[in-house]
């Protein structure tokens, strides 16, 4: 059950007892891993959901997208009190060391925008960017990683706009999402995770596929940095073992950035 399906009424959202950003119990883990390995890691906060895939998943995202789209007035109250929710925790996280925050929301399918890109400037973008502020009042060098699936090239400049500083998972069959012409176009301003392709080439490839895949990647996205590998999304069940192998030995192969 999502817990305002139904919702109509700016009333209705003040009414729900949304948890408390700041609890201490929150952040026990996230001392202890900064206190374990923040002398040898850069430690990375994940705050993935921040904005629009929280409160979609609070009233339902049939009903969420089509309110968004009438610009029901609930909808601005839900989406701030989640833009808050995530700031205060990343403001948080920072204060406590992390070295990079991760957001993120899932906006793209295989082909397209989930929205209109006006809607996204209008509706998401300014609470984005409001969220990056806050974290980097905190620490103005904290880095921003930022994760979205799918065709997500017309907003990559938003992105930018916004204070991001690492794009991720860059899906490489997705409409648009050519790593090549992504690095292109935007890799003088951005840093990018991912790219290798989860979709054929790890589960359904050979290992030679898979190391193919590896060294297109990094000839695509590591020129003069700014490139992390990594699959461009979490390996999938199906995925054989060797062609995990087989990823991690092609990094050590060819993972030089030239």
């Amino acid at each position: 059950v999502r817990p305002l399906a139904g919702v109509t009424t700016v009333e209705e959202v003040e009414e729900y007892n949304f948890p408390a950003p700041l609890a201490p119990a929150r952040f026990e883990l996230a001392k202890e891993n900064i206190r374990k390995y923040s002398d040898e890691y850069a430690i990375v906060g994940d705050l993935e959901a921040t904005v629009f895939e929280l409160a979609w998943n609070l009233v339902g995202l049939e009903d969420f997208l089509m309110d968004m789209y009438m610009e029901e007035p609930y909808i601005d109250a839900v989406l701030d009190k989640c833009a808050d929710f995530n700031m205060a925790i990343g403001k948080r996280l920072t204060e406590l060391g992390c070295d990079m925050v991760w957001l993120g929301d899932d906006v793209g399918t295989q082909e397209n925008l989930m929205m209109s890109p006006e809607v996204y400037r209008r509706v998401l973008l300014p609470r984005l960017k409001r969220i990056i502020k806050g974290i980097k009042s905190i620490n103005p060098n904290v880095k921003i990683a930022y994760h979205s699936c799918g065709a997500i090239e017309p907003l990559i400049a938003d992105f930018i706009n916004a204070g991001i500083d690492v794009l991720n998972p860059i899906q490489p069959q997705a409409a648009g999402m050519n790593p090549k012409e992504i690095k292109e176009m935007y890799g003088s301003k951005l840093a990018f995770m991912g790219a290798v392709d989860v979709q054929g080439a790890l589960p359904k490839g050979s290992v030679q596929d898979v190391k193919e895949e590896v060294k297109l990647r990094i000839e695509q996205m590591g020129a003069n940095g700014g490139y992390i590998l990594a699959p461009a999304h979490n390996i999938q069940p199906d995925t054989p073992a060797e062609n995990i192998y087989a990823m991690f030995e092609a990094v050590k192969e060819f993972g030089v950035y030239r």
